[in-house]
């Protein structure tokens, strides 16, 4: 089976790079997955995708290297079950806030004995290889978003689920949880305190953290505290902020004050 390169990036010690797309477009997956990314997950709870657009982005990125993961709508096992049946190498769930919530993401993620995973691999076969079904377990990411006040209490109980994997931080929603705000390139004081306390329990247990982060300098910023996935913004977000500096400078008005409308 197609080994998870993911896996291999951060036990070597290394920061994997992961690019998010929130536009529903083949081409443009495959052009972004072309630039070096680790990984490249296809948003489908904030993006403008549906599943068969995701297939066919999931089809765009197997062009390249890049591990490609999706982040579900929900905790849906039928929808997570569908992805990974669609090629995606591991899935990040939103708004995981209990250990309850983390264990029946994780099963929707295994196949039995670990868990509940129908047997239908399809496109998995395609992507992954014809002893998929037997390796799988072994290759899926299992990534509960952790963004609530909820989830950093109850971070420890979350981590010691042995089929969490990562645990991912939407420091956006995690803002919004303790009163602060959201999409600041700072953290307010009570985020960044929530961060660093997930990011030292899940470390202190063995395992890898993710964040989203604003832009390229913001997850160079996370990845020099120690986190073993960064995303540098999405592709929306760095689309408009790109096309907004060079109307700038072709108009002679410099740099553009703030931040692009849209992306998140």
């Amino acid at each position: 089976m197609r080994a998870n390169r993911l896996k291999s990036v951060m036990a070597d010690g290394g920061t994997a790079v992961n690019a998010w797309l929130s536009i529903g477009s083949g081409y443009a997956a495959e052009g972004v997955a072309h630039q070096g990314f680790d990984s490249v997950t296809v948003d489908l709870q904030h993006g403008m995708i549906g599943f068969d657009t995701a297939l066919t982005m999931f089809q765009a990125i197997s062009t390249t290297d890049a591990v490609p993961l999706a982040r579900v709508p929900d905790n849906d096992p039928a929808q997570i079950m569908r992805l990974l049946d669609a090629g995606a190498y591991g899935i990040i769930c939103p708004m995981i806030s209990t250990p309850d919530q983390a264990w029946a993401f994780a099963r929707a993620c295994r196949y039995p004995p670990r868990g509940n995973r129908s047997f239908g691999p399809s496109r998995g076969l395609l992507y992954g290889g014809p002893d998929y079904f037997g390796r799988a377990d072994e290759e899926m990411l299992v990534m509960p978003m952790i963004e609530t006040r909820e989830a950093v209490e109850c971070i420890d109980a979350i981590v010691a689920i042995d089929e969490i994997d990562m645990v991912y931080i939407g420091p956006n929603d995690m803002a919004l949880a303790y009163g602060e705000q959201p999409g600041s390139v700072i953290d307010g004081p009570r985020t960044a305190q929530a961060i660093a306390h997930v990011l030292e329990r899940t470390h202190a247990v063995g395992k890898t953290a993710g964040i989203f982060c604003p832009d390229g300098a913001g997850a160079r910023a996370r990845a020099e505290e120690g986190f073993d996935l960064v995303t540098p913004g999405n592709d929306f977000g760095n689309l408009t902020r790109a096309l907004r500096a060079a109307v700038g400078l072709i108009r002679g008005e410099g740099a553009p004050a703030g931040e692009p409308s849209g992306g998140y």
